[in-house]
């Protein structure tokens, strides 16, 4: 239930909701990241370059031009006309009046064409919302395909983690009992955003978990992923993939690494990026894919990441970046993998403070403990 609604389900009453909004001390802060996040969607890479030549003055007048031309480009024909006409009205600012035998009817167009904006933004508010609830759903149905965010292994402590910087996202982080003794884990990040990527990620996960059983070899499992991620994706879409499999109370990892950022393994004080991988999964039908091995210790930690960590911004458009993770890793030792992943996490929060996310989040993090 919405916090300012009463135990009846109520609508709120405008005076307090508007007291509360007075209140909350982050006004400006929220105008200046809206704004952001504005040009972000409006402009694009040629005007932003343009106007970081421009003077202060000429740089405001070009932004909101464009950013107003934008946006009626993006709005459905009707509704382009009924702005027209709205700012025609605006321009008028006059009376009309019809005088009849015992009435006399005035129309003010300055009111008339605030009214048609109006109408206009109640649209555009309601497209918005029933795509959000949309939106929310598909985020439901992501979340119950989500595993466990601590899977019990014996001999391992694992923690798993992902957040999208959207509603829905299109990285994934699974984990699959395949049989009695047998585990995978799978990190994929799927290119673009949106739903088109979720949409893609779950065909991901679902390929992943009904082949896996099958194939002893994660050369050939990689190969047949990936020939049916190309048979049956788009040509713009593919995947950085991830998979690896290993056994309960047993030290020794299989991978197959699909395009996606190295994993680091973390022995002691020594950090090592595990081998690059092969092409990323729907790129080229007849990639083939090299199985890795790795022998864990005990104490020993794999860490498997998206670019999403590596490329969170803050609000002076630097990037975490690779070097600043590896800075983490060295005293991480003695922590339990959840401990390790929310202090990964929390350094990242620091990092970008206020600015939103432009890629998912996501961890896979092994510690082999006998």
């Amino acid at each position: 239930m919405d916090h300012h609604s009463d135990a009846q389900g109520e609508e709120p009453k405008l005076v307090n909701l508007l007291r509360e909004d007075l209140h909350r001390g982050d006004f400006q802060k929220t105008v200046r990241r809206d704004f952001k996040e504005l040009k972000e969607f409006f402009l694009n890479e040629n005007r932003k370059k343009r106007l970081e030549q421009m003077g202060w003055f000429r740089r405001g007048m070009y932004t909101f031009g464009w950013m107003l031309k934008s946006l009626f480009l993006k709005l459905t024909p009707a509704r382009r006309i009924l702005v027209l006409i709205s700012i025609a009205f605006l321009f008028l600012s006059r009376n009309f009046q019809i005088q009849g035998e015992h009435t006399s009817v005035d129309f003010n167009f300055t009111i008339i064409g605030a009214l048609i904006l109006l109408f206009i933004l109640m649209l555009e508010l309601k497209d918005k919302l029933l795509a959000r609830n949309e939106l929310e759903a598909g985020r439901a149905v992501q979340n119950a395909f989500m595993p466990e965010r601590n899977p019990a292994v014996p001999g391992w402590s694992l923690w798993l983690f992902t957040r999208t910087a959207n509603e829905v996202g299109g990285d994934l982080v699974d984990f699959q009992k395949i049989d009695t003794n047998r585990f995978g884990i799978s990190l994929a990040d799927v290119s673009g955003k949106g739903l088109s990527a979720a949409l893609l990620m779950a065909k991901l996960q679902a390929t992943i978990r009904a082949l896996a059983p099958d194939f002893v070899s994660l050369s050939e499992l990689g190969k047949k992923i990936n020939k049916i991620f190309c048979r049956d994706s788009m040509t713009t879409f593919f995947a950085s993939l991830v998979y690896l499999e290993f056994k309960a109370e047993s030290g020794s990892v299989r991978l197959v690494n699909a395009g996606h950022l190295p994993p680091i393994l973390v022995r002691g004080k020594e950090i090592q990026e595990m081998k690059k991988g092969d092409a990323a999964i729907g790129l080229i039908p007849e990639s083939t894919y090299a199985e890795q091995q790795i022998e864990l210790e005990k104490g020993d930690i794999v860490l498997i990441y998206s670019d999403g960590i590596t490329d969170a911004k803050n609000e002076a458009n630097e990037f975490f970046g690779a070097q600043r993770l590896l800075q983490i890793l060295p005293k991480i030792n003695e922590l339990s993998t959840q401990e390790i992943g929310e202090k990964i996490l929390k350094e990242i929060y620091n990092f970008i403070v206020d600015t939103p996310l432009y890629d998912d989040l996501s961890i896979v993090i092994m510690k082999r403990v006998i």
